[in-house]
């Protein structure tokens, strides 16, 4: 089996800087958008989280990944006829969504010089907002959908559903408004559960059913707003970050405090209709010191909540999975069997759900993965012995600690990445 498994880790790569976190508290009524925001109803839609084959998002995706790129490359790399490329590369230009490097202008040249672009990474930002079950992520992205300023604040409690999204909303139009000077694009909403048209969403584990999320954030933070169901928007970020696997099929797999799994083919993240696979009733099997009260089911007995009750019943004072993860670190060998355990889990889980959909690689998302590689051994070694395929390229999420935010990122992205210049007129 090809894997990146076997070895533990390696350490994610310092964070961009931060902006210093405000948690706000939970507002009582919803604040208008600031006068520099467009406050004729904002465009909301849900995410399309693929691949654009239109012509302008062709040569962005081109300076966004090859830049600076002259624009002949820029025609080969494409496929586009070069008259084709000029004219997407002067409209791109005029928008400002690119720049021209006259600095890299090859020197002694005959005739038109030849001057390559790249995006620009200066003027603009987008929002992006991912709403967990427990903790809520707000983050502004340049175009290259590197984060530029994240905070983290636990998720509102509120009487409404509405009144929670209002809460976020509002949290996030705050911190946007600290980066003064630019141009604020569009936001992006990952969230678990259901997504329906204009971003309607169902979200069982938080009891919310039809609720507005992209209107009720669209009309807090005065953006457009895409949303989108987060383990698919996390799948959508494997694929920004690493456009080269486009042609190919993968299998996203994330744990974390929920389960579950999207499917990426030839470029585009498959969203059904009727939302999300469901995987966290799937059954476990036996286990040792997970799921002490013998549910049975994947997500109780291997998210973030269901570990630390095992942990608890096992005796060790801990409150949480730092610190169950630090003990185990520091030579507590109940700690460490029941995060190897979780590991055995997952692994023999994915292996199944592999099998079934036989990607062309997988790929392990989430903090149960990457917050503890000790245990990744244990996941492959669990996954080799239960999968039917001998040769199975798997591999752990480039985003790592920043899953969450990359993935909202890659939403709030999405429109702009897949037609640019339209996007931008809908932020007019």
């Amino acid at each position: 089996m090809t894997s990146t498994l076997d070895r533990p880790a390696a350490s994610a790569t310092a964070p961009a800087p931060q902006a210093p976190a405000r948690a706000p508290r939970r507002p009582a009524t919803a604040v208008a958008p600031t006068s520099t925001r467009n406050t004729a109803s904002p465009h909301v839609t849900t995410a399309s989280l693929q691949l654009s084959t239109k012509a302008a998002a062709l040569v962005l995706r081109t300076a966004r990944v090859s830049g600076p790129v002259f624009r002949d490359d820029a025609a080969a790399i494409t496929g586009l006829s070069i008259s084709t490329v000029n004219r997407q590369v002067t409209a791109l230009l005029k928008a400002g969504l690119i720049r021209e490097r006259a600095d890299l202008t090859p020197p002694g040249a005959v005739g038109r010089p030849r001057v390559p672009f790249e995006i620009n990474t200066d003027g603009f930002l987008t929002v992006g907002i991912h709403i967990g079950f427990k903790s809520t992520s707000i983050t502004t992205h340049d175009l290259q959908h590197r984060v530029v300023g994240a905070i983290a604040i636990p998720t509102p409690q509120a009487e409404t559903p509405e009144q929670v999204v209002a809460a976020v909303g509002q949290s996030a139009r705050r911190f946007a408004d600290r980066w003064v000077g630019k141009r604020l694009l569009w936001a992006g909403v990952a969230i678990g559960g259901r997504v329906a048209q204009d971003g309607v969403v169902d979200h069982p584990r938080l009891g919310w059913t039809g609720v507005p999320v992209g209107r009720v954030i669209a009309e807090n933070i005065g953006l457009p707003v895409s949303v989108a169901s987060h383990v698919e928007a996390m799948a959508a970020a494997e694929q920004v970050v690493n456009p080269a696997d486009q042609n190919q099929n993968f299998l996203y797999f994330y744990a974390r405090e929920m389960v579950g799994i999207a499917f990426s083919v030839d470029g585009a993240v498959h969203t059904p209709a009727a939302g999300p696979p469901t995987i966290g009733h799937f059954p476990v099997g036996g286990t040792t010191l997970l799921d002490p009260e013998r549910t049975g089911r994947l997500e109780e007995t291997v998210s973030d909540s269901g570990v630390l009750r095992a942990a608890q019943a096992a005796g060790l004072e801990v409150s949480s999975l730092d610190e169950l993860r630090a003990a185990a670190r520091t030579g507590d060998s109940v700690a460490d069997r029941l995060l190897t355990e979780r590991g055995e889990v997952l692994g023999r889980t994915v292996a199944l759900i592999a099998d079934i959909f036989n990607p062309d690689h997988v790929i392990l998302g989430g903090q149960a993965f990457t917050d503890y590689p000790e245990a990744l051994p244990a996941v492959s070694k669990a996954l080799r012995a239960t999968t039917v395929i001998t040769q199975r390229d798997v591999r752990v999420a480039r985003s790592a600690i920043t899953v969450q935010q990359k993935a909202a990122g890659a939403v709030a992205l999405d429109a702009l990445y897949a037609d640019p210049l339209e996007a931008l007129a809908r932020t007019a």
